[in-house]
């Protein structure tokens, strides 16, 4: 079943009808087919109304939606013959951060992906996409394989942070994020990112720092959460709607900004209505995006990564 957000109510209630109607036993008197497509119509204007006009916090909402493409999914639609590598050779394995070898579209590559999981036993498994240190130096690892060998490399990004706890941060958390966003910097190899639902914080940049960073219509990159954000400066987390405002988390903001370089559209109504449509898209932007960035040799690339990052803050503001 469909999950709808709190401000999709109206929507919502359009839907259930439309769903009791088509379960209806059509008679003489009342023409079914012709009622549903007229609330399907209603439908579609609700939804491009609310769509048109979401708020930063809205926004949030829709990255956050349990039902929006995950990683696992791009990973299976986009890359063939994926072969994950698992463990950071130090310390052990960390299913926030799936990585591997795979060919996109016939290019053979590497790919990171943060995963947050579908249903409550998957996201345990994952860990609600927050990656501890070794899941960063499981990243490291796949970075240096893909200088070794040449391949370029694709990460998808979906995480509300890295994870905050105690035993993360005794086996070094910021130690290996900032390791992880060095590699990115220091690797010869083309750099694909795409933020798909949630960039939170240095959990995101570790593997964002790309020669071309990608953003779904109605994902979120942010330096803290709405909701940390809003504890830390009205010392309480019902301020997040303004937080998020004040932010300038979307992607329309950042692409101002210069901190992202495009925005896939999403399908009307948010990714998680047509998953299929969203990642051939996400696919088809990467596959674009990547073919000049062949052409360049490793000096080149790292140059372009180098004065991409140091420009930001130069622009829109």
């Amino acid at each position: 079943m469909r999950t709808f957000l709190d401000f999709e109510k109206p929507i919502a209630d359009l839907e259930a009808k439309i769903e009791e109607l088509r379960h209806l036993t059509s008679d003489d008197s009342v023409n079914i087919a012709e009622e549903v497509g007229r609330l399907e119509v209603k439908v579609d204007k609700l939804l491009r109304q609310t769509f048109a006009k979401l708020t930063a916090w809205q926004k949030v909402q829709v990255a956050r939606h349990p039902q929006r493409p995950h990683g696992v999914d791009y990973i299976a639609a986009l890359i063939d013959d994926f072969t994950p590598l698992a463990g950071d050779r130090s310390f052990g394995e960390d299913a926030a951060i799936i990585g591997g070898l795979g060919r996109f579209r016939g290019q053979s590559c590497v790919v990171i992906a943060q995963e947050k999981g579908h249903d409550m036993a998957t996201r345990i498994k994952h860990n609600f996409g927050m990656p501890k240190p070794e899941g960063y130096r499981k990243a490291i690892r796949l970075l240096e394989l893909a200088g070794r060998f040449n391949l370029p490399v694709i990460t998808l990004v979906d995480t509300a942070g890295a994870y905050p706890g105690i035993e993360a941060e005794a086996r070094g958390q910021a130690e290996a994020i900032a390791r992880s966003i060095d590699a990115c910097l220091a690797a010869a190899v083309p750099i694909i990112s795409t933020i798909i639902g949630e960039g939170g914080s240095g959990g995101a940049i570790a593997i964002a720092t790309g020669n071309r960073v990608n953003m779904l219509e109605h994902s979120v990159y942010s330096v803290i959460s709405p909701e940390g954000c809003a504890s830390i400066l009205w010392r309480s987390s019902d301020n997040a709607q303004d937080a998020a405002e004040a932010l300038r988390i979307t992607a329309q903001e950042l692409e101002k900004l210069g901190v992202i370089d495009a925005i896939v559209p999403e399908p009307l109504g948010g990714a998680h209505r047509d998953a299929g449509a969203i990642i051939a898209d996400v696919g088809t932007m990467i596959e674009d995006q990547l073919r000049p960035l062949l052409l360049l040799d490793g000096a080149a690339l790292k140059q372009q990564r180098r004065e991409k990052f140091l420009e930001m803050g130069q622009k829109g503001l």
